[in-house]
């Protein structure tokens, strides 16, 4: 069962998933076997999915992100989940969302630049069966963002 204490230890973790977990038990008052216990066991029902890098997208020349909606096209040969996996293989698309509303997808998208996204949204996003109409929308900044 995920408890108070489990919720403590996942914050920690998602702050920085490298710090040892003597300093995490430290830091939050509880005993380090305790902590490490805990994290086993998250990871092993499912709570923690996975530890990962998290890279800085500016310093590595991805410095524009973009939310894309798409509304979904009814076609006899292609579902709306096949295109969200079809539109999360392409590259620069790095999450998919099927969501409810006026469209049906939520991409998250980075690239070099604004043209080089157009190039993905027109070249490769639009020529997709399925894809109806796209709204794609520029991001100034993130002033908030969790993993």
């Amino acid at each position: 069962m995920f408890d108070e204490k489990d919720k403590i230890i996942l914050q920690e973790l998602k702050k920085n998933s490298r710090r040892p977990t003597k300093n995490i038990a430290t830091d939050i008052g509880i005993p380090r076997v305790t902590v490490h216990d805990r994290i086993q066991k998250m990871i092993k029902n499912g709570v923690i999915k996975k530890f990962t890098a998290i890279p800085n997208y500016k310093k590595i020349g991805f410095p524009t992100m973009v939310f894309i909606l798409v509304s979904f096209l009814s076609n006899p040969n292609v579902s709306q989940r096949e295109l969200a996996k079809r539109i999360a293989k392409l590259p620069g698309v790095y999450e998919v969302h099927i969501i409810s509303g006026e469209y049906d997808l939520l991409l998250k998208v980075r690239g070099k630049s604004l043209e080089e996204i157009g190039k993905l949204v027109i070249d490769r996003l639009r020529q997709l069966k399925g894809v109806g109409r796209t709204l794609t929308c520029a991001c100034f900044e993130t002033v908030k963002e969790e993993t």
